[in-house]
């Protein structure tokens, strides 16, 4: 990706760097990293860090590391390893150099040897329960276990023989000997390490321990020389002990850890484990669904990643939780979309026109642009003919004042064409209306023709050219403002996230498209072509973002 010529916004933690440059620290250097952990799809709320992190390697001619956090075999897998780099890339950035947790795993070993011959950790044989309970609460202070005083020759014959295999799981932990009453819980003697019988995905079989992840964080840091570690507001509490451990085991390098607040966005959850029970329980259709706040789901919707970018750079970079908006980066993807998103004409839920007067054998080609602001974006040429589909909605046989689309006895724009006015309705046996009988003004095409005002201006398609097609529109996933609050996540979910209209026309300019081309139907909003569905011939449309934000009236109602 191009590096910005714009000034970055400023925020406490470039105020930091800036700080720390001026005073010399760390040789003038910049190191920052991405640590995920591969037990799921990136998210939203990943693309917040991916920025930051990746951005101030990129503004201050630093580097930025990806780090798989891969301390825990039961939930990860190589195909959340391969999708966050693939996430990672399409969102603009490349990393300095790949890294993962394992490859630390026998220093990790040797460090935590160091803390039991130095008398700063033990090995624990309470059960996790006895652990939990000894633990202590806010007020009170925790218990020490009755193996804290365990000899040093013990610890270190128990610690190898866990490595060894000889235990089940649960039978023993290594625990840090910190202070069972400090006021801060996470400094009450925490767990190091645990044993687990697992085929982890790099390393198979080689180790049936592994670290935890406050004990492997902070040493994986110092290992690639960060400068800057960079977390979410929940890992404050964690930071002393991240210290604890570097500061006891001396290590060469001791990066700083700042906090920052996550991204939390209404009508989204950004729980990997929340979102994976959607998948699991089959209300989505995977983690690429377009209705999921995966960076995968995202970029299947249509969804650019400039605007998440350009999101992610609005809502900016602060020390306390906030609830964004949904219309925030709607608006984002909307400002992004419109000077180069070609506008085509699409009719979703059609309706017949037959054009009494204008003749059967007859057809013309209207050259119209392929944007109303940017001639660069060239022309395309769209067939006229006698019949024409017309969105149903743009009818109303029996209208209110202010319905100034086709009604019986009404005349229209057809946009790029001509006007044409309602002559006679054609419904079927129960009622419905099935076609309309129309009478066009040929005085009334082209640049001459439009003189003549009429209040509306509707959408349309040739119906002996339209491409049939299948359009899905997607819309929030859930229909509250804060679904995480729910005791049910189900019950919040919207269920009008999704619908597929299979009987849609588009004019034959869509046959050119490529897959994954962001378009404009006029009046309708932004979409996409589908990337699973390569008929050309009956393509699948995605709905990226309605023209304007329809949730805003819902609100207010209510």
């Amino acid at each position: 990706m191009n590096n910005r010529t714009a000034e970055p916004p400023k925020n406490f933690i470039r105020q930091i760097i800036d700080q720390d440059l001026a005073d010399g620290k760390n040789d003038g250097k910049v190191l920052t990293r991405f640590p995920p952990e591969p037990n799921g799809y990136l998210h939203i709320g990943h693309a917040k860090s991916i920025c930051l992190n990746f951005g101030i390697a990129r503004d201050y001619r630093g580097l930025c590391n990806l780090r798989f956090d891969d301390t825990n075999p039961d939930k990860e897998s190589q195909e959340y390893i391969d999708a966050i780099q693939k996430d990672i890339r399409w969102l603009g950035f490349e990393w300095s150099t790949l890294c993962f947790a394992s490859d630390y795993f026998e220093q990790l070993y040797q460090y935590a040897v160091q803390l039991i011959e130095s008398g700063k950790a033990f090995v624990c044989s309470l059960d996790s329960e006895e652990i939990r309970r000894q633990r202590g609460t806010l007020t009170e202070p925790g218990q020490d276990s009755p193996y804290r005083n365990r000899t040093v020759k013990e610890n270190l014959d128990l610690f190898q023989r866990m490595r060894s295999g000889e235990f089940q799981e649960g039978e023993h932990v290594l625990r840090a000997r910190i202070d069972m009453a400090s006021a801060n819980i996470n400094m009450r003697d925490p767990v190091l390490y645990r044993i687990k019988h697992t085929a982890h995905p790099r390393t198979q079989n080689a180790w049936c321990i592994y670290p935890m992840y406050d004990y492997t964080h902070c040493l994986s840091d110092a290992l690639e020389a960060i400068t800057h570690s960079l977390c979410t507001l929940e890992f404050e509490d964690h930071r002393p002990l991240y210290d604890w451990v570097l500061d006891t085991l001396q290590t060469p390098n001791h990066p700083q850890q700042i906090e920052f607040a996550r991204l939390a966005l209404d009508y989204t959850i950004t729980s990997k484990r929340k979102l994976g029970l959607l998948v699991q329980e089959g209300h989505v259709d995977g983690w690429d669904d377009p209705r999921m706040p995966t960076l995968s789901g995202m970029r299947r919707r249509g969804i650019p990643p400039e605007a998440i970018r350009d999101f992610c750079d609005r809502i900016g970079i602060t020390k306390k939780d906030a609830l964004i908006e949904m219309s925030v980066l709607e608006n984002c993807i909307r400002e992004t979309l419109d000077p180069c998103a070609s506008r085509i004409m699409c009719v979703l839920k059609p309706l017949k026109v037959v054009i009494e007067n204008y003749p059967e054998d007859q057809e013309e080609m209207l050259e119209v642009g392929n944007h109303p602001k940017d001639p660069d974006m060239g022309r395309r040429s769209v067939p006229f003919s006698r019949t024409l589909y017309i969105e149903s909605d743009d009818f109303l046989e029996d209208p209110p004042g202010k319905f100034f689309r086709l009604a019986p006895g009404r005349e229209v724009r057809l946009r790029y064409a001509y006007n044409i006015t309602c002559m006679d309705v054609i419904k079927n046996e129960a009622g419905e209306v099935t076609e309309l009988h129309c009478r066009y003004d040929p005085e009334s095409g082209g640049a001459a023709g439009r003189k003549k005002k009429v209040k509306g201006v509707i959408h349309w398609v040739s119906a002996r050219h339209a491409v049939d097609a299948e359009v899905r529109l997607y819309d929030r996933l859930f229909n509250i403002p804060d679904p995480g609050s729910s005791p049910e996540l189900a019950a919040s979910l919207n269920p009008d996230s999704l619908e597929i209209l299979q009987d849609c026309k588009i004019e034959p300019a869509a046959q050119a498209l490529a897959l994954e081309d962001r378009v404009q139907f006029e009046r309708q909003g932004y979409f996409c072509l589908d990337r699973e569905h390569t008929q050309k011939e009956h393509p699948v449309f995605n709905r990226i973002v309605t023209l304007r934000d329809s949730w805003q009236k819902l609100e207010k109602k209510t």
